[in-house]
């Protein structure tokens, strides 16, 4: 399962993708429904619990090791969010009320919400040089920060106020400025940091990044909070629309299984991965629709 790489992004090795990361191949056992007593869960958690316990070993910066060694800065900023994806998935896996999960929450919760609470939550860019980039002390909410709390109800009732900025900045409009992140030297990505509502869609309401959009509309249904994106209720309306009377989601002209461009729902798109007949091109689509309205709490009806 170990690669050196925690959060990287990729469906599984399994499959025949490199490059995956310890925090998506656990959580694509988990999305399989793979048994939480399986050894494979075991050994992850034994290194994802040393990472929440702050253990200082140069190994567990992983991805971000070799460039921290001239970038200390870049080791601090690595680990946090590696201990971010790593409560995320914990608390997917149910580890909910471990001291250690729980500990890890509120304390980006506490840094989150202090961002929130600042003026920077509404300027978070700023120009350096030819870059846009984002402010040194700003710390917004990430993908990973958005999981844990939906799996935690607890967290949820324990911090209310939090919970509902959080949910108003998750879904106002993003800037439509692209930026970077400055870690020292080093120029990141802002792969999983959110300003802002994630999701697009055309006017039809066809989300560009489909499995994503699954993925987001599942996590602001655990939060109990899809009614306040407009643009994740936009692209329900039309996955609905799109399903047959039996509820079978049935799009015209579905060629190939959809593929996300962030990658950022590999870990549980597609778990079927057999796209040669066209129910097998259905299936992930029309199970997460049913997922999404049991959460909801709907009541199903088909024809």
């Amino acid at each position: 399962m170990w690669s050196g790489n925690m959060l990287g992004l990729a469906a599984s090795k399994a499959q025949g993708i490199r490059g995956v990361g310890s925090v998506w191949q656990y959580r694509r056992l988990l999305e399989l429904g793979v048994p939480r007593d399986h050894r494979a869960f075991r050994l992850a958690e034994r290194m994802f619990y040393r990472v929440l316990s702050r253990d200082l070993d140069p190994a567990l910066e992983f991805e971000y090791r070799k460039p921290a060694k001239t970038n200390p800065d870049l080791a601090d900023w690595g680990r946090q969010l590696v201990r971010d994806g790593i409560t995320a998935v914990l608390a997917q896996a149910g580890k909910v009320e471990d001291p250690r999960v729980r500990g890890a929450a509120h304390r980006t919760a506490s840094e989150v919400s202090q961002f929130l609470r600042s003026e920077l939550a509404d300027k978070p860019i700023i120009r350096k040089s030819s870059r846009n980039i984002l402010h040194p002390d700003a710390h917004p909410p990430t993908v990973f920060l958005a999981t844990t709390i939906a799996h935690m109800p607890s967290i949820q009732r324990e911090r209310a106020g939090f919970v509902d900025r959080f949910a108003a900045y998750i879904t106002k409009p993003a800037p439509r400025r692209t930026y970077t992140i400055m870690v020292g030297r080093k120029v990141i990505k802002p792969t999983f940091h959110l300003l802002g509502e994630p999701l697009a869609a055309d006017s039809a309401g066809r989300p560009k990044d489909l499995p994503f959009a699954l993925h987001w509309i599942e996590t602001l249904v655990r939060l109990g909070i899809l009614e306040q994106s407009g643009v994740a209720t936009r692209i329900l309306n039309r996955l609905l629309r799109d399903c047959d009377r039996k509820g079978v989601w049935s799009p015209k002209n579905l060629r190939a299984i959809p593929k996300s461009s962030s990658k950022l729902a590999d870990f549980g798109f597609p778990l079927e991965m057999d796209a040669k007949t066209l129910p097998r091109r259905q299936a992930d689509v029309t199970f997460r629709l049913a997922l999404i309205a049991k959460l909801a709490g709907w009541e199903l009806s088909y024809t």
